[in-house]
């Protein structure tokens, strides 16, 4: 299959570059990602989104009025550095205060994690919703621990609405946390991914079997199946998710839903929605009232053929939160009052202190540095399919993709200093 590219580890770059040159009428490029382009009020929190690219559109579509106010992106199923996503926050920022979202990847954790403390060391208030909707990850009871799939949607929504509605920083965690119990996900895949530069796809799923339970990168799921029909997969989606309801739903009867069909990226429409006409069906079976029912690509695996089923358990501030008005490149909902373009001026770091002009000595040291680290980059480009296959066997496949494009900026930085 042709791979539509120039240099894999740039893919990010030139991706985000392109996305912005397409959509000027929605975001503006800063380091590290993209901002909504238009004026936010003065003192509204600012909804901050990320992970790594290929999984569009999430998450540069998902900033616009109504959704995210910014968002920081990485290379290919690499998490954003945490200076990306200061610097997207940053320029997000607008005296309100920062609430950061994102999947529960230990990539992610780490760098926002730290980017969250260098805001609020800037005197930036910031907090963290983690998403967790991922049934398959990890039991109910350390659901804490479960991984961020198509259920970002539900929780950046609702937070990103409370915000808009004027709500302060607390009250919007309170509601992306609120959200996020209220979300579960369940998914299946047929094939792998193939990721810009590698020769072979990150997993392979056996002809006529469906790997179950996977994660967005490829993670391993907890089973593998023969393919069913689409009304048994269907019921094992339906099924799955019926078994563990959130808490605070007393019995699915009489409960609002909005059943979110996402598709992974090879999964044609066509089929998703003869797979939808029987959740449907088994979900007025249950008793369930159906809200606002969403199918098609709202966080894909780039080009893994595959699908996952999100029910969003509604109540009256939920369903009125899920229901305010979207104005983004890849997700529109209701009508939005057009908010003035704003003059986004790029998010900088403070000045570093000048250095001084090195002795003889430090300069052959320095030299000695740079050909260890070209060393270095030139050892991870010839190992980095097999540095992701092994990172493929218990994480998300990018390692190598990782090392590289870190490997590559240390060596760019080092020959500029």
């Amino acid at each position: 299959m042709t791979r539509l590219h120039n240099r894999p580890e740039d893919f990010a770059d030139e991706m985000i570059e392109g996305f912005v040159a397409a959509n000027r009428r929605y975001v503006r490029q800063v380091p590290g990602g993209v901002v909504r382009s238009t004026r936010s009020p003065e003192g509204q929190v600012a909804v901050v989104i990320g992970g790594g690219s290929g999984h569009y559109p999430a998450f540069g579509g998902l900033v616009g009025q109504g959704l995210a106010h910014g968002a920081a992106m990485g290379n290919l199923f690499a998490s954003p550095a945490t200076g990306q996503v200061r610097s997207v926050a940053t320029a997000a920022q607008n005296g309100g205060g920062v609430l950061l979202t994102y999947g529960n990847y230990a990539g992610d954790v780490l760098n926002f994690d730290a980017a969250q403390e260098e805001l609020r060391s800037a005197g930036i208030p910031c907090e963290t919703v983690t998403v967790t909707d991922d049934i398959s990850s990890a039991p109910a009871v350390e659901k804490h621990r479960r991984r961020g799939i198509a259920g970002d949607l539900t929780v950046f929504k609702a937070a990103a609405a409370a915000a808009e509605a004027g709500y302060e920083l607390d009250e919007v965690v309170r509601v992306a946390r609120h959200a996020n119990e209220r979300t579960r996900s369940f998914g299946v895949a047929f094939t792998g991914c193939t990721l810009p530069g590698a020769d072979a796809p990150l997993f392979t799923v056996p002809e006529g079997r469906m790997a179950v339970g996977l994660g967005i990168h490829g993670e391993p799921g907890i089973d593998e199946t023969d393919v069913p029909t689409a009304d048994g997969l269907a019921e094992l989606l339906v099924g799955s998710l019926l078994a563990e309801l959130p808490d605070g739903v007393d019995g699915a009867r009489g409960a609002r839903v909005v059943p979110i069909l996402n598709g992974l990226g090879a999964l044609k429409y066509e089929e998703m929605f003869v797979v939808y006409r029987r959740i449907a069906g088994l979900l007025e079976e249950a008793g369930l009232e159906i809200v606002d029912p969403h199918v098609g690509e709202y966080c894909t695996s780039f080009d893994m053929a595959g699908t996952s089923l999100t029910l969003f358990w509604l109540d009256d501030e939920l369903e009125r939160l899920w229901n305010a008005p979207v104005d983004t490149p890849a997700y529109r909902k209701g009508s939005v009052v057009a908010a003035e373009l704003d003059e986004i001026t790029e998010a900088t770091d403070a000045a570093a202190d000048a250095i001084p002009e090195g002795s003889a000595e430090s300069r052959r040291a320095a030299a000695t540095a740079v050909e260890a680290i070209a060393a270095i980059a030139t050892v991870v480009d010839a190992n980095v399919d097999e540095l992701g296959h092994l990172d493929a066997i218990a994480g998300d496949g990018d390692h190598g993709i990782g090392m590289q494009r870190g490997a590559h900026a240390a060596l760019a930085a080092a020959r500029d200093t």
